[in-house]
């Protein structure tokens, strides 16, 4: 295995697990402990993770923002139960935005059979997994390439978006709060969301539950009457009420 391999399949394990040892490390990839903790030491210079006596904690500093190929393997089950119910609430015929989240590139696979759909995207992952689908119109918005999300962005992306009117908006975010509002974890993705959710009729929210309660860097905005949310259980009670008075739908699996 090649050591970028091993480093991105240690911040995966710290994804779900949120802590490593250095001796579990060195007997899983059957390489010594020196190795390893130069893996760390690679993580915490990048700001993933912080060393600890013996091993490392995930880093959950708000603004941290985890590549893509990393954020695509957590929560798989979650995101999936999610693309399902997003699919229910898109019809042939309609507009849709999606952001560069891991969330909306699982449910784009779930749009590959539709066959009158226009797809707005600022994800490269979308567009190759879309492109190949005669039903469906794919509009990029082109814009500066973030390598690590594998997004466009910036005033271009922006100003390309705002020529558009699309029936939905499916977008994702880094926390959820009552109190906080919508927030991401990078400046880049966030204005991008805001300018999709303001050119969009319905606004659909597909959030993991782990999002909920949850705030991160930027500020997005708050929720707004009319929304969808989407998550893959239901929810407790607080967020329930709190939802119905105002004026939002919810929209659960059973996970």
């Amino acid at each position: 295995m090649l050591a970028i391999e091993r480093k991105n399949e240690i911040l995966s394990i710290l994804q779900r697990e949120k802590s490593v040892l250095v001796a579990d490390l060195s007997h899983k990839y059957k390489v010594t402990e020196e190795t390893i903790r130069r893996d760390l030491d690679k993580l915490e210079r990048e700001g993933f993770v912080k060393k600890t006596y013996g091993g490392a904690v995930l880093n959950e500093n708000t603004n941290v923002d985890l590549p893509f190929r990393i954020r695509e393997r957590t929560n798989k089950a979650e995101k999936q139960a999610i693309a399902r119910l997003v699919e229910d609430l898109i019809h042939d015929g309609e507009s849709i935005m999606l952001d560069s989240s891991s969330t909306s590139v699982v449910i784009a696979k779930n749009l590959r059979y539709f066959k009158n759909l226009t797809v707005i995207t600022n994800s490269v992952e979308i567009m190759m997994e879309l492109s190949d689908c005669k039903g469906i119109r794919l509009i990029c918005t082109g814009g500066v390439m973030r390598e690590s999300a594998l997004s466009l962005g910036g005033k271009r992306a922006e100003e390309a978006l705002r020529h558009y009117h699309a029936d939905k908006a499916v977008l994702s975010c880094k926390g959820l709060d009552m109190d906080g509002g919508i927030t991401d974890s990078n400046e880049f993705e966030a204005d991008l969301k805001e300018v999709m959710r303001s050119c969009a009729k319905q606004v659909i929210w597909a959030v993991d539950s782990s999002k909920l309660g949850r705030t991160s860097f930027v500020k997005i905005g708050n929720l707004r009457r009319g929304d969808t949310v989407v998550t893959e259980k239901p929810l407790d009670d607080p967020w329930q009420s709190y939802l119905e008075e105002h004026g939002l739908r919810l929209v659960t699996g059973q996970m």
